[in-house]
């Protein structure tokens, strides 16, 4: 098929990139580049030994969107293109809602205009908010969403429920994934995050290359195995590899599915295996709790692995290895 990756120089759409090119899909990619780096582009092709056309255009910009349609006949969409920094959504909400959503509805107009309808969304488990239950599964529904990201991405999966209801032509499968960490084995493609990280393995990673001080976790006091929070980190290969599953094993109608690992690991956890696999310290102190940040969660990922025959394989040990290898090829 030929498939259309919005975002797809980014850090889960590039990997996703490489795993369509090596079941032989056709991969076009439109990226404006605000949070990933053109050079990608010839990193992808060292991996695969594949080309992939290339358009640098902004999604907010409809006759952008219609030119790609136009020149190329496209048979379904993976969508992960949007602003992601939860911090710097809290500080900006009028431009995360403007971009993510106007890009999203100029996306799907267009393709409703040229009748391609098929759409694998790239939605978050930011969705759930605080069910009251750890373990999270699909028809727990969304909940109150904690910050103008997550937000856009509950209204973005609304939108597109409201989409199918007044068509069901469409096929549409949303992803809602956990903790996405890692890198490509390769070393050649992993996340590179604008200024200071947001997330944790980022910011372990900048730690442990004596690029940032110390990492702050936040409470050891939570009711968990070691008081440090529990979340669900997944391999981002295991993660492309399951929108490569959703695509070609798309069911017919929506249909939504938690792509995570299924087990939580507890933040101290993962700094400790960081510097078991790698032989390096990670120094780090512990701070007051964060407000608004939950003690524990993880996916049931059941679902995937009864509809698309889709689990986890890589470990946290792989995560930590392939992760720094990544670090040390672009220090």
């Amino acid at each position: 098929m030929k498939i259309l990756v919005t975002g797809g120089l980014g850090f889960i759409g590039s990997h996703t990139c490489v795993e369509l090119a090596k079941q032989n899909h056709e991969v076009i990619i439109v990226d404006n580049l605000y949070n990933s780096k053109e050079e990608v582009i010839d990193k992808l092709k060292q991996i695969t030994g594949k080309s992939f056309k290339l358009y640098k255009y902004d999604l907010v910009e409809k006759e952008k969107i219609e030119e790609i349609f136009e020149s190329n006949e496209i048979d379904a969409v993976i969508h992960f293109a949007g602003y992601k920094a939860v911090g710097e959504s809290v500080k900006k909400p009028l431009m995360y809602y403007s971009n993510n959503l106007q890009s999203t509805i100029n996306l799907l107009e267009v393709m409703q205009k040229y009748d391609v309808k098929k759409l694998v969304f790239s939605s978050s488990a930011t969705v759930y908010g605080d069910p009251g239950n750890p373990k999270y599964v699909e028809e727990m529904g969304r909940g109150k969403t904690t910050n103008p990201y997550g937000t856009t991405k509950a209204m973005i999966e609304q939108i597109l429920e409201d989409l199918y209801a007044s068509d069901n032509s469409w096929d549409i499968s949303i992803l809602r994934y956990f903790n996405p960490v890692g890198a490509h084995e390769s070393g050649l493609i992993g996340e590179e995050p604008n200024g200071i990280p947001n997330n944790l393995m980022p910011y372990v990673m900048k730690v442990a290359a004596r690029k940032l001080e110390v990492l702050s976790i936040f409470g050891n006091d939570y009711p968990t195995v070691d008081g440090t929070g529990v979340r669900d980190f997944i391999h981002v290969v295991d993660l492309a590899k399951g929108h490569v599953c959703a695509l070609d094993k798309m069911k017919k109608g929506l249909n939504i599915y938690n792509l995570g690992s299924g087990k939580g690991v507890s933040v101290m956890e993962l700094v400790t295996t960081f510097e078991k696999v790698n032989d390096i310290k990670v120094n780090y102190k512990i701070v007051e709790r964060r407000p608004g940040d939950l003690p524990e969660y993880y996916a049931d990922p059941s679902k995937a692995l009864n509809e698309l025959g889709w689990k986890t394989e890589k470990t946290l040990e792989d995560i930590c290895r392939d992760s720094w290898n990544y670090e040390k090829n672009n220090m």
